[in-house]
């Protein structure tokens, strides 16, 4: 990974989205910091299209695609995306799976969790559940004390024993049914809300994450950034980040909008 700050200068002015994680890349130490909001601002400003490609749930979706400077977002790792015009105050919502399809997983997550409440102490359903429509989120370390790796990967296992695709965020295992993940439904919001081929326009675009979960999106985008707490996890992470921030989660963030936007 080499040092964002010599990304080539001809690329930075080739760059038209930005798409960022929100944990632990956008935030700091469980909060926003306002660089990083300023960031986000100041890109918008600049023309630049920016899409969170979150782990966090459609509740919170809303209110993102609603009340931040962005112009979509991909949530619960590509089960959905948002996108809020502002103009005729109409949101789109555009699902992976049914309605019913998503209320049939909901009755097979609920019997993986019970499950993993009773193999792993110390984990707990994630606070943001109640707002979630199509994955389950097991908190390791946002709303208890960390749990070791051993516990993560079994909480991994479970989910895929019982056939559901598990991924390990910086502060969950999320789980879901489904052939989806951030990457597949990012190139189906392209295609169908901007109406272009994400293959052939993705050196134009820079995403920006710090976990296993942004793994396929590092893999796939030329200009993929790691916030510097990206670094706990290299070693299990077969496909990096080609970037790298000094600084850690938000202020990283920021760090690289600077970069764009000298």
């Amino acid at each position: 990974m080499k040092s964002i700050k010599d990304f080539p200068r001809e690329k930075r002015s080739a760059i038209t989205y930005l798409l960022t994680d929100i944990d632990d890349t956008i935030t700091h130490e469980g909060r926003i910091p306002a660089c990083a909001f300023q960031a986000m601002e100041d890109l918008d400003n600049a023309g630049i299209k920016v899409i969170p490609i979150t782990g966090r749930p459609s509740g919170w979706c809303d209110h993102i695609a609603r009340m931040w400077p962005v112009d979509g977002i991909v949530g619960e790792n590509g089960a959905f995306y948002f996108v809020y015009d502002i103009h005729t105050k109409k949101m789109m919502r555009r699902y992976f799976k049914t309605d019913q399809e998503r209320e049939q997983d909901k009755i097979k997550l609920d019997d993986i969790k019970l499950k993993i409440l009773q193999s792993v102490p110390g984990c707990v359903v994630s606070a943001d559940q109640p707002y979630r429509e199509a994955d389950l989120a097991i908190d390791f370390a946002e709303d208890v004390p960390p749990l070791s790796q051993t516990d993560i990967d079994r909480i991994v296992d479970i989910f895929e024993q019982y056939g559901a695709t598990a991924k390990v965020s910086s502060i969950h295992v999320n789980g879901w049914f489904g052939a989806y993940d951030k990457l597949s439904m990012t190139k189906i919001m392209f295609r169908e809300v901007f109406k272009t081929d994400l293959d052939a326009i993705k050196e134009k675009i820079v995403f920006v994450g710090d976990s296993p979960n942004d793994e396929p999106m590092f893999e796939y985008f030329p200009n993929s950034v790691g916030v510097a707490n990206v670094l706990s996890f290299c070693d299990r992470l077969a496909f990096k980040p080609a970037w790298i921030t000094k600084g850690k989660g938000g202020i990283g963030f920021a760090q690289l909008v600077k970069v764009l936007l000298p």
